[in-house]
Formats: structure tokens, sequence, C-alpha cells
């Protein structure tokens, strides 16, 4: 296995200038993870502010359980052992759960936070624990209940979780049943091509979802079975545990609204007035937090004194919030301009890995941070992979293929290299009969018109059929071509299933598990031990 850098444009014009150009955007930022003097600037902050923070022993107390749980390796408690002292910092990354561990992207994400950490532990010479946060309080089930993956036949294939009926709940709160898991978990194995790897990767699939109540939990069984053996913490935002120690916090959001909305107004008008758009909505009126209210996930808007959602189903004084919140801690839940300030009130953040997205969107909050009196944390992008297999490779050689000529779309190559297979010209041969049949068919039928007007518009309708008889044949001999291409062609399909499959990068869509499968654990052995690189430029692994 080996890397190669390909640089590749993608994402948003603000997130393209943080990884290529930062001094361009640093003041809509805290800083950026790649310089070292800002981790120790970070690191100092971080210090001088602990008291600000929920308690280490409390949050290391309620991540231990939960890692007890569904992660529970020697390496994951020896890093919360760390962070109940004073002075270790941590390392996050995150995303809501997804089916089987989601796309590709979620892997590399939980890899990145990894190695970063382990990087800044030996540049600071303190201790730095990575850190996975699943968004599990999100409530968009129709994001995360699928995954893809390429099925034996060489097809991109979906595979999907049907949602219970219920209301619109977090997706920590919504109940997978036994046989929901088994459904898809037989989809999985049919589809996976028979390997020695296969029985063991199976074998904890099984074992994450058959004890799994939701499908955040079998989320965090899987990362844990994949990345607990390095010391990866993994955190559900929707843990009722965290939401008790989180309540002070939640309450400070709440009496400082009015203040966090100026805020979050201000840095977007910052953001549009350098000319980049923004990646999440700042409306009027929005207080950025979900009430729970009998299972469904209300977001919360304010008018004065008074939050209530959209369609009035609850609605409260900033008084009775504050009540409802010491009483029910459990009843509240971030949004994605909130989720920062939480995380940061909960851990000691020295940055957090982001993907693109995500990087143009935490500039958003930046301001915010100030009025909770604190500071932004440092952004790392996250690490991006396309993974080409060994024979997919040469293919590509064979055709003179690289990765940007698939990322652009292969239609016109393969056109062209179709075209280089026919000896005989029969394009050019066929256009030529064309030509000449029109040159000798017209002038006559322009005889027959004056003979009778009649003739002149029927010769022209048989010049169109013939001409259509001709176009007939010609498709004919193109699908002959094809065919006896066939092996070939076949082979063009694969490389842009496997590399862009529906037109997105391989990372945004198949699941680790084809690859897994392919190669072993041991595959993921040999992403964590190559060479780390937090410069956001997007890799070639040549299998």
């Amino acid at each position: 296995m080996k890397a190669v850098p390909e640089p590749i444009p993608g994402g948003s014009k603000l997130a393209r200038d943080y990884i290529g150009q930062y001094e361009t955007v640093d003041k809509l930022y805290g800083g950026d993870f790649r310089n070292e003097d800002s981790r120790a600037a970070r690191a100092d902050w971080l210090d001088r502010t602990e008291h600000q923070r929920a308690g280490r022993a409390g949050v290391a107390e309620v991540l231990r359980c939960y890692n007890q749980q569904h992660n529970n390796h020697s390496e994951v408690m020896a890093s919360l052992d760390l962070l109940e002292q004073s002075g270790t910092l941590v390392i996050t990354g995150g995303q809501q759960s997804g089916l089987f561990t989601g796309p590709l992207f979620v892997v590399y994400k939980a890899a990145t936070a990894i190695l970063a950490a382990k990087e800044a532990a030996a540049q600071l010479g303190r201790p730095v624990i990575p850190l996975f946060w699943i968004a599990g309080e999100d409530h968009d089930w129709d994001e995360v209940n699928h995954t893809y993956v390429l099925n034996r036949g060489g097809e991109f294939t979906k595979i999907k979780l049907d949602k219970p009926e219920g209301p619109r709940a977090s997706v920590s709160g919504i109940t997978v049943q036994p046989e929901s898991w088994q459904q898809v978990t037989e989809l999985l194995d049919g589809m996976l091509q028979e390997s020695e790897f296969k029985p063991r990767i199976m074998e904890f699939i099984r074992k994450s979802t058959e004890r799994a109540c939701s499908m955040s939990e079998a989320f965090a069984k899987l990362l844990g079975s994949l990345f607990g053996k390095f010391g990866l913490v993994l955190l559900d935002s929707a843990d009722p545990a965290l939401r008790a120690l989180e309540r002070p916090f939640f309450a400070t959001l709440i009496e400082r609204n009015d203040e966090l909305e100026t805020a979050y107004k201000q840095a977007a008008d910052e953001i549009t007035a350098a000319g980049y758009e923004l990646q999440a909505d700042v409306t009027p009126g929005n207080a950025n937090l979900f009430y729970i209210h009998e299972g469904a996930r209300l977001l919360l808007h304010k008018a004065g004194d008074t939050f209530t959602d959209r369609k009035g189903t609850v609605s409260f004084t900033r008084d009775e919030l504050l009540s409802m919140l010491e009483a029910h801690p459990e009843r509240f839940s971030n949004n994605v301009l909130t989720r920062p300030l939480m995380q940061n009130y909960v851990l000691p953040v020295l940055a957090t890995v982001l993907g693109q997205g995500e990087i143009a969107y935490w500039a958003i909050p930046r301001n915010a941070f100030a009025v909770v009196d604190d500071q932004m944390p440092l952004i790392m992008p996250r690490m991006s992979f396309t993974i080409i297999e060994g024979t997919l490779h040469k293919h590509m050689e064979k055709y003179g293929l690289a990765f940007n000529d698939v990322r652009s779309g292969l239609d016109s190559k393969r056109k062209e290299w179709l075209a280089a297979q026919d000896e005989l010209e029969l394009d050019r041969r066929f256009l030529e009969v064309k030509e000449s049949f029109t040159a000798l068919y017209e002038p006559l039928i322009e005889q027959l018109g004056s003979i009778q007007a009649g003739l002149l518009k029927l010769g022209q309708n048989n010049k169109e059929k013939i001409l259509d008889q001709i176009s007939f044949l010609a498709g004919k001999a193109q699908d002959a071509m094809e065919k006896q291409n066939e092996a070939a062609l076949r082979q063009w399909e694969r490389i842009e299933l496997s590399l862009m499959p529906a037109g997105k990068l391989q990372e945004r869509a198949y699941n680790v598990m084809y690859y897994l499968n392919r190669y072993g654990l041991a595959w993921l052995d040999e992403l964590m031990e190559m060479p780390a690189d937090f410069s956001g430029a997007h890799r070639i692994i040549y299998m």
C-alpha cells in the first residue's frame, strides 16, 4: 500500500482557501492546527481556562460507562484515565452514526483524530487523546440509514435500514428491532464476495448489531471494533448521562441566546463580505437549540422572551425553559452552530477534525465562542483518500487513464477508445455513404417534382427512410463493436464505479466493509501506519 498526493478541486471556496491559503481566511478562524505555535497557544489557553469546563472526573466517568458498553478496550480505558488528569488535551472528530459505519470518510476522520493526537502529544510533550463525537442527537434518519458496496456482480448497490414507526426522534432515540438488523446484515453478507477475511468481518458485524438497540449503538460497537485498540474514545451526544453534565452550559446558551444570535449574524456577514457563501442557515429568531417533546426533536425559535417551535407544539418563557432544563436536561439538544460550543465545554479540545463542508460552516460560530468566554479550537482537515486496487490500476494504465480523467467522467475517452478499435472505420464510411446517397438522390427527387408535385414530398419521405435505415445499420454495427469489446468496456465501467460511483468521490459513497472483506483488518493497520498528512490534500492509495 502506498499513497500519492492527487490535488483535486472541490468543496466550497472558503474550505479551499482554508486548506490552500490559510493566511487569507485566518480572521474567520481561531488558528491552524498545522502551525506548531498555534498548538502551543491553544494548549496554554486550555490550561488557563480549565475551571470553565465540565469537571474532568465527571466527564471521564460518563465516557467510561459508555465505552465499557460499546468500546471496551484496555487502550480506551487508558485514554480515559489520562483524560481525568489535569493537562490532558483532546482531539475530536465527529459524525452522525451511519449504517455499518457509513461512508469511508467516517473511517478516515477517526484515523485522522488518532494520528493527530499522537503527533500533538509528541510535539507538546503532554498527553493528547483522540475522541470521536457521535452526533446521535441528530434526527436525519434518511441521511444515515443506508450505505453502498460493490456487490459480487461489480454493481454499485445500496443497503438500506427502514425506519420504524414513530416520531421524528434523534437517531440514538430510534429503536431498531433485531429482525431489522438481521435483514440488513444478511443483505450485506449476500453482496460481499467470499474471501478468507469474510467470516471474521461478518462476525463482528453480527455481534455489533445483535446487541444494539439503535443505529448509534451499532455504529459505536463497529467503530470500537476498528479503532478501540488505538485508544479512540467514543461519545454519543445523545447520552442522557452526558446531558446532565451539560446542563450548566445549556443554561448559558439559553440565557445568552440573544447575544449568540447577534454573534452568528455578525460572523455570517463577515463571511459573505469576504466573498464566501454560507454553508449553514443563520436565520433571525433561531434559538439554535432543540427540545425533545414526546420523542420528537423540535427546533426552537424565539420571539421576545418566548421560545417555541414552528408549529407551536411547545411554548416556554425563558424562565420556564430554564426550569425545564433543571428538571429534564435530557430533553435538550444542540444544533450545528451550538454543538461546537458545547464540545468545548465538555472537553479540553485542542483541535477538531473536519471535512471540507464542516470547515466552511465552522466559521459561523467563531464570534459565538467569545460570548461564552471561550475561544475557537484549532481546525484540521480530515485525511482524504481514494483507493485504487491493483487490477484496477493495471486497467487504468492499459487505457492510459489517470485519476483526474475518471473524476471528470469517462464518456468521451471511452468513445475515443472504442472508435480507435474500429479498424474498418465504420463511422467514417457510414457517414460517406449517407453523404454520397444524399448527393445522388436529392437531384433526382427535385426532377421528379417537376413531373408531379406529390412525387417531391414522396421522394423526400423516401430519402429520410433510407437514411434512417443506414443509421439503423450503423447503430447495429456500433452494438456489434461494443459486443466485440465487451470485456474491455466492463473494465472501463468497473474503473468508474470503483473510483467515482454515481459521480461522487469513492470516500463519500462506499462502505469500509467492502475493503476489509477484500484485504482484511490488516488493511486498516497499514492505513494507520502511513505518514500522517494534515494538509487537506487528497491522496490516492494504490493497493
